[in-house]
């Protein structure tokens, strides 16, 4: 018996048509649609069914069937709401994942569609809690636990040291953090402050964050304990029935015969024990699994859900999940739990069939357009680059522990059996970006992957680990890679020592491409993005969908496959300009080749007629990454945002086509070396079961330098990962900004490349340099002490009058507020101190000679001296002004001479033991005399060791900026 559309329910007739959320609550046993304004709130009485409609990159709908059960819902109704699932999931095509969600147990997927969190109400449709009625706000209590909100008892005694909770009350919500908790989850509950604060306040209530040990000194402390009646110790935290975990006695698996279970005794899983006429459940002690076959019937899929049921009820397990899969459809989960479980088979879409045929008409001289797709439409669906194109580029190629810069002409030819490092640098949003990254050919050896690895490695720590890195194989390149490269050719062989000496211990043929045959495949989809590749010089080799580069010692061919576009074409003649410029051609169409052709390709045999495949990129999955002992273990965050990415953590973003590595600022420092290697881990692992290659690209990207790339996955905000502290503190000054993020940095000036504008105009195509030249200096974010030095190293009638004075930021004009050297007699003790570093800048001032440069010329002379001077009362109201703010910034000045001080070591942003509770934008504040002092006389020293150039250089980017 099939189930169709219109046998459903008339409130389900016709969902799952168009990708999002619809809820229904089953009321007297019938599914009664959820208004949207009313998704995430559910009632602990009810039962609801929650359909997600997800339409994939190719255009097809998933779906995933969650049937919701509140605490005092009634097993009847658990029942025919399973059922109801069942027929629904049977009227969508039988493709769709059900999930069994209970209150307080909900699976990550279903938490992660109404983020941040679920708060079920009181009540339910039998109790006639329909809708919340205004009334008087109550104060509540709740404790977060991962991603789900529980409300307990309003008492003293439920708090606890080792979970976060939330105090909500008319006016004011606060969040207690036990000490034992974490960074992550007290970050976590702050999203949770603010879901309540816009649902049960209307956005309009104070925000209080309190911490566990701060006692009634600390004001929003003393009034969070006084609602318990005053502080008093905090009771260990009790066992609960949801802290234990349910014993697993193994894995078990039954078969479910007309609502019956019979356990199947085996000692290995293994797919083949899975009858496609058959339903079985899986017993996999924390989760449980209904597995049915293709073939069974609707009621066999009911009476496989209801013996589900009643597997729960008698196993004492009623909490429980239940995740029910169709037979080619399991999750990945599921088939994790087998010992073996075959490849799934690829479904050939209709359009390869079409273009065997279209190849066989078209060799036989059929006119097949319009039949096949072409080439060049086919690269409209080409993945988009999002790297700019116009920047600088530096390639190097390895030879042992010594890498060789590449002239500009051969930066995009590498060899196969070489290593090669590049850097690139280009245009971003609002600041200069950088890619440091590794190419590694099929046939190098080791030795020269790992030198090159770790001289990439080096140089970005060397940049502050603000470039993105990339491990790239051959064969494996990402778009951005050929987008840098812009016309890449590979040759085979190798040049390199290593390379050289391995051919010859092992006495390999040296196939190292020279002046004899040798075939190139042409691809690409426009001048910015073409490559020639080298093969095996055999027609084996050739393909109906490709053009084709072939050259003898005297010779030179062309040829072009019947299902090649005129794009393709002119990209072989561009590449052909490259590899073979100004020698005479001889072209050959598929189908009328000359005999010479064949004979350097050894003679002429079957070739393919399709095109390569490439693998399309597919949904990304974002996850968690944690190191125990050597073993990675990773967590899936589902439906993800940019809030997702704690700066403790480390996350990793599979694209299956390439993955990127995350790192947070906070992450501890021993850990970043082993970044690249949890990438490898990854793709070793290949959590999702995709067959993910060791060879896949591997970029890792540091947070706050993330490439354009890498935030096209998100609804990116760059001025959150600008944001400095750690997640509690970040999330803490957006909700206490009124949603706005607080900058730590200005926005960065994008440096001039070539001849362009800073911001080039997309529309019109562009050429970007290729140099071998030194690094560029960046200008990243300013600290107050670089501001302070910059102050210094100028002076207003040496500096050139068109170049507008140097920001300096409120903070050092609190530290040095005056201009003139204070008497030092006058000022209290830390006063004199601050004075005393204000005077050893003067030593960094430049002399007449060094300042001579900077000169104003005549004409700025005469121009300035012909300016019209202020009038009386400017000037008066300027000294006002002058007058007030030197006031007051002596009084912030005193104010900062109160300040405890700390050793340097703990006021470094990479302390391992940071100083608590000090403002992080004015760390030197906190420093005292003698170290700042001692500090500053170390950077002079640095300073001058720099070439003369180099100084001057530095002295005027200060005065640009």
């Amino acid at each position: 018996m099939t189930f169709s559309m219109r046998d459903l329910d008339q409130a389900l007739q016709g969902c799952g048509q168009k990708s999002g959320i619809e809820i229904w609550r089953i009321e007297s046993f019938k599914p009664v649609a959820v208004p949207k304004e009313s998704h995430g709130k559910f009632f602990t009485g009810d039962s609801y069914i929650v359909l997600k409609t997800t339409a994939s990159r190719s255009g097809s709908l998933h779906h995933d069937i969650h049937y919701w059960l509140g605490k005092d819902s009634s097993q009847d109704e658990a029942g025919s709401v399973a059922v109801m699932t069942v027929e629904l999931d049977s009227a969508l095509g039988g493709r769709a994942v059900q999930y069994r969600e209970v209150q307080g147990q909900e699976t990550e997927k279903f938490l992660s569609y109404f983020k941040p969190c679920i708060i079920p109400q009181e009540g339910g449709v039998a109790s006639g809690f329909n809708h919340v009625k205004p009334e008087e706000h109550q104060t509540r209590l709740y404790i977060c636990k991962g991603k789900h909100v529980v409300r307990v008892p309003f008492a003293r005694s439920t708090l606890n040291h080792d979970d976060v909770f939330i105090l909500d009350t008319e006016s004011k919500i606060f969040q207690f953090s036990g000490s034992k908790s974490s960074i992550q989850e007290r970050a976590k509950a702050l999203e949770v402050v603010q879901y309540i604060k816009d649902t049960y306040h209307d956005g309009k209530c104070e925000i209080a964050a309190v911490e566990d040990g701060r006692m009634m000194a600390d004001a929003e402390a003393g009034e969070f304990w006084g609602l318990f009646g005053g502080f008093a110790p905090l009771p260990k935290k009790p066992a609960s029935n949801d802290d234990q975990t349910a014993e697993s006695d193994g894995i078990k698996l039954f078969s479910v015969e007309k609502g019956k279970t019979e356990p199947i005794e085996v000692e290995s899983l293994q797919k083949d024990l899975l009858d496609t006429n058959k339903c079985y459940i899986l017993d996999c002690g924390l989760e449980l699994f209904v597995w049915k076959g293709r073939s069974t019937s609707i009621d066999q899929r009911k009476s496989a859900s209801q013996a589900a049921e009643e597997f729960f009820r008698s196993s004492e397990r009623p909490k429980l999940n239940l995740v029910s899969v169709m037979e080619g459809f399991e999750t990945v989960m599921f088939r994790s739990k087998f010992d073996s479980w075959p490849a799934t088979s690829t479904v050939a879409e209709p359009q390869q069939g079409r273009g065997k045929v279209a190849a066989l008409l078209q060799r036989q001289g059929v006119n097949v357009q319009g039949l096949v797709k072409t080439s060049s439409s086919s690269s409209k669906d080409e993945p988009k680059p999002y790297i700019d194109a116009t920047g600088n580029l530096q390639v190097w190629r390895m030879n042992g522990e010594e890498k060789i810069s590449l002239e500009a002409a051969e930066q995009s030819k590498f060899y196969s059996g070489d290593c090669y490092i590049f850097q690139y640098s280009y245009p971003g949003e609002d600041r200069e970006e950088h890619l440091v990254g590794t190419w590694l050919g099929k046939q190098s050896v080791e030795e020269d992957r790992e030198t090159a690895i770790s001289i990439a490695s080096k140089m970005v720590e060397s940049m502050k680990f603000m470039p993105a890195q990339a491990r790239i194989y051959e064969g494996k390149e990402p778009i951005q890679f050929f987008v840098i490269m812009q016309s890449f050719i590979t040759f085979k062989g190798g040049v390199s020592d290593a390379f050289k000496k391995y051919i010859a211990d092992n006495e390999v043929p040296d196939i190292t491409y020279d002046k004899g045959v040798a075939l190139f495949r042409v691809q690409g989809s426009g001048p910015e993005n073409m490559q020639a590749i080298q093969i095996e010089a055999v027609s084996t080799g050739l393909n109906s969908s490709h053009c084709y580069i072939l050259h003898g010692d005297s010779t030179v061919f062309t040829w072009c496959g019947n299902l090649t576009s005129s794009d393709d074409k002119e990209l072989m003649e561009r590449m052909l300009d490259l590899i073979k410029p100004n020698e005479h051609t001889k072209a050959q169409k598929e189908g009328s080749e000359c005999e010479q052709f064949w004979e350097l390709l050894g003679g002429k045999s079957e070739y393919p007629s399709q095109k390569i495949k490439k693998d399309g990129e597919s949904d990304p999955h974002l996850f968690s990454c944690t190191i125990s002992n050597e073993n990675l273990k990773v967590t899936e965050i589902f439906s993800f945002t940019q809030d997702d990415l704690m700066t403790e953590d480390i996350f990793i973003l599979d694209c299956h086509t390439e993955i990127f590595v995350w790192v947070g600022q906070q992450v501890d420092p021993k850990k970043k070396p082993q970044v690249l290697t949890i990438g490898e881990k990854f793709l070793k692992h290949d959590f999702l079961l995709e067959n993910l290659a060791s060879e896949t690209p591997i970029y890792i990207v540091t947070e706050g330098n993330e490439p354009p790339f890498f935030t096209r996955f998100f609804t990116w905000d760059s001025s959150k990962s600008a944001m400095h502290g750690n997640s509690f503190q970040k999330k803490l000054a957006v909700l206490t900004n009124k949603g706005k993020p607080l900058l730590d940095k200005p926005k960065r000036r994008v440096p001039a490349y070539s001849s362009r504008s800073s911001v080039p105009d997309k529309s019109q195509p562009r050429s970007r340099s290729m140099t071998s030249s030194p690094d560029r200096a960046r200008v990243r974010g300013r600290s107050p002490a670089f501001n302070a030095l910059a102050a210094n190293f100028e002076k207003l009638g040496t500096r050139n009058q068109s170049t507008p004075p140097p920001m300096v930021s409120p903070l050092v004009r609190k530290l040095y507020p005056k201009s003139h050297a204070p008497d030092l007699t006058k000022l209290a003790p830390k006063s004199a101190a601050f004075a005393a570093r204000t005077a050893l800048f003067e030593k960094f001032r430049p002399t007449p000679q060094e300042a001579a440069p900077t000169t104003p010329s005549s004409s700025e002379a005469t121009n300035e001296a012909e300016a019209p001077k202020p009038t009386s009362e400017t000037t008066d109201e300027e000294s006002m002004n002058n007058i007030h703010e030197d006031s007051k910034e002596e009084a912030e000045a005193e104010e900062d001479s109160s300040l405890p001080t700390f050793p340097y070591e703990r006021l470094k942003t990479d302390s391992e033991d940071p100083v608590p509770d000090i403002d992080l934008a004015r760390r030197e504040a906190y420093m005292s005399a003698a170290e700042f002092n001692e500090k500053l006389e170390m950077t002079k020293k640095e300073f001058y060791k720099l070439p003369k150039w180099k100084q001057n250089k530095l002295k005027m980017a200060v005065q640009l900026f």
